[in-house]
Parts: structure tokens; C-alpha cells; sequence
């Protein structure tokens, strides 16, 4: 299986925390909230597309994860999938408008492409 794109997986926007067991995890942050419940495990993961779309699967009502390689984009939200060019913005029009209707905030629509 070709692990050739890199993402974020927040274990908190999974409905089934088990599917982090096979996923190659690169490195894992949390987040540095007082109150422990409020905190965010963040796993930077090598996937492959075949586990992008087992991913999908997984996600709660929400939430979003992003992959990339290179330049090359992929979100994934809990109903949808959508594949954009990070450096062409014209090719966000589709993955912004979906995030918006669901309530992500603004801010967390970034698709930044680096790591933790």
C-alpha cells in the first residue's frame, strides 16, 4: 500500500478511536487546555488513499480531516470527499462552501500542508 499523502487526524473527530491502531503515526501532539477533556489528541499520519476513504468512514458529524501530497489536496468530512490544488484557490470554492454549511468555523478552514 502506498502511504504517499500526509495528514492530521484529531482522535476527538473520530467515532471509533480504534482505527488510529493501523495507521502509520508519524507523531502525536496534544493540545496544551488546562481541563483535560477540552484537550485534542493530533496524530500526524503517512496514508494512503485507500485509508483517506476508510478514514471518511470514521468521522463524526463536523469535522473535517486534510491530507496532501505535494500541492495536492484531499478533505474529508463525514458525507463527502474533495480533492483541490492547495496553490489554485479557484479549486476551493467546492471544499469551502461544504465546510461553511456544516458550521466549521472559518479560521479552521485553512488546509494548511505541514506537519505538527
Amino acid at each position: 500500500m502506498n502511504k504517499e499523502y500526509i495528514g492530521i487526524v484529531v482522535e476527538e473527530s473520530l467515532d471509533d478511536n480504534r482505527i488510529l491502531n493501523g495507521l502509520d503515526i508519524r507523531k502525536l501532539h496534544i493540545t496544551g487546555q488546562s481541563d483535560p477533556a477540552s484537550r485534542w489528541h493530533m496524530y500526524e499520519v503517512n496514508v494512503s488513499k485507500e485509508e483517506i476513504e476508510e478514514l471518511s468512514k470514521h468521522i463524526i458529524d463536523d469535522w473535517y480531516m486534510h491530507f496532501w501530497k505535494g500541492t495536492d489536496i484531499i478533505a474529508i468530512f463525514k458525507e463527502n470527499i474533495f480533492q483541490f490544488n492547495y496553490q489554485d484557490k479557484n479549486t476551493w470554492d467546492e471544499v469551502l462552501n461544504y465546510g461553511r454549511s456544516i458550521g466549521v468555523p472559518e479560521e479552521q478552514l485553512d488546509f494548511h500542508i505541514k506537519g505538527l
